[in-house]
């Protein structure tokens, strides 16, 4: 069993390894879609990107990122300045312990945004 903490929610479940963290999340009561998101999302498809969560700790218990969210989250500013702990819920599947930070904000002023 994996233990998915969610900073925002102050919140700690447990799920087997390789399950799905947008379904998991979502079963346990934590909102991973912000505003006209909860009711207008691609349903775990891959194609909205509303679903995006950043990764603090753990990273490497997550799955690989493949094509569709690769490519979904390059077209995305929340993106920006976060490529390496920016994942999709719904494409992300928890193999170990990981630290959870949902709907984060965009970074408009970040140091990357203009390069």
């Amino acid at each position: 069993m994996a233990t998915i903490t969610f900073v925002n929610e102050k919140k700690e479940i447990q799920v087997p390894a390789g399950a799905n963290l947008r379904r998991e999340a979502m079963t346990a009561g934590i909102q991973v879609y912000s505003g006209v998101n909860k009711v207008l999302n691609c349903h775990g498809l891959g194609s909205c990107g509303s679903c995006r969560v950043r990764i603090t700790k753990g990273m490497e218990n997550a799955s690989p990122m493949g094509l569709i969210e690769r490519t979904r989250l390059a077209m995305s500013m929340a993106y920006i300045g976060n490529e390496d702990t920016m994942r999709l819920a719904c494409q992300t599947l928890v193999n170990g312990d990981m630290t959870v930070e949902t709907t984060p904000p965009l970074n408009l002023y970040g140091d990357n945004f203009f390069s």
